[in-house]
């Protein structure tokens, strides 16, 4: 029975995740396909380039949404039903298939065959650890935030939060204090966004990964500035 419940989760945490706030925020915003815009993703990062900061912040506090709602669910079957803490990591990675490969997104490709569109999972992978143990957020975003400022990657800030999420549940398991499965749920959302920004690693790897934030700003600037110098001279 608790594996029949746990993969009931799995898909309950995948329905939630798979609602496609980033797509329905920009089309009441600017009436635009955010599937159109730049990367094709749905999630915060593709929604600001699309319609702003504020359509971009709405939509990874959204997206986060889905990751806390399906965990905290699953932790109120548990509750009922006597299950285990593997009950809550099921429905948080259910939630990031479900925000990365939205079944409301299937689209039939130029190749004939039919894929699932949606986001790259960061937003929904925080609000899921949030779930697991809210005070988690509190180091993930601030994380995630300084890993943006300091890389200028959109892209490595996304990877950051997994990654964050399996050294706090790590160190509460170690001292004693969380259960040992949440780090399997930092492992397996790892995964999963490695998997989705396989693109973004390989441009990061050519060096044609685009930055944002002000080190973007930063380098813009001085490439101004060198450009005008060489203009002078």
């Amino acid at each position: 029975m608790e594996i029949t419940v746990a993969f009931g989760l799995l898909l309950l945490g995948y329905l939630l995740g798979s609602i496609p706030f980033g797509l329905i925020i920009v089309k009441l915003r600017t009436g635009k396909d955010v599937r159109k815009v730049e990367s094709g993703r749905t999630g915060g990062t593709n929604a600001y380039r699309a319609a702003g900061k504020w359509a971009g912040v709405l939509t990874g506090l959204m997206d986060g949404v889905k990751g806390l709602v399906a965990v905290w669910l699953a932790a109120y079957l548990a509750e009922k039903l006597g299950g285990t803490p593997i009950w809550l990591v099921f429905a948080g990675v259910g939630s990031i298939l479900g925000h990365n490969y939205s079944i409301f997104l299937a689209e039939r490709g130029e190749n004939g065959r039919w894929r699932l569109r949606g986001g790259a999972g960061g937003a929904t992978a925080a609000g899921a650890a949030a779930g697991l143990w809210f005070p988690s957020i509190f180091f993930i975003l601030p994380g995630a935030l300084a890993t943006l400022y300091f890389s200028g990657y959109a892209s490595v800030a996304t990877l950051s939060v997994p990654l964050m999420a399996l050294i706090v549940f790590a160190v509460r398991a170690y001292m004693g204090i969380g259960p040992w499965e949440y780090i399997l749920y930092g492992v397996l959302a790892e995964l999963i966004l490695l998997w989705a920004l396989r693109p973004n690693l390989k441009r990061l790897m050519d060096g044609t990964e685009r930055m944002v934030g002000p080190r973007a700003k930063r380098r813009a600037a001085k490439a101004a500035a060198e450009s005008g110098e060489n203009g002078e001279s």
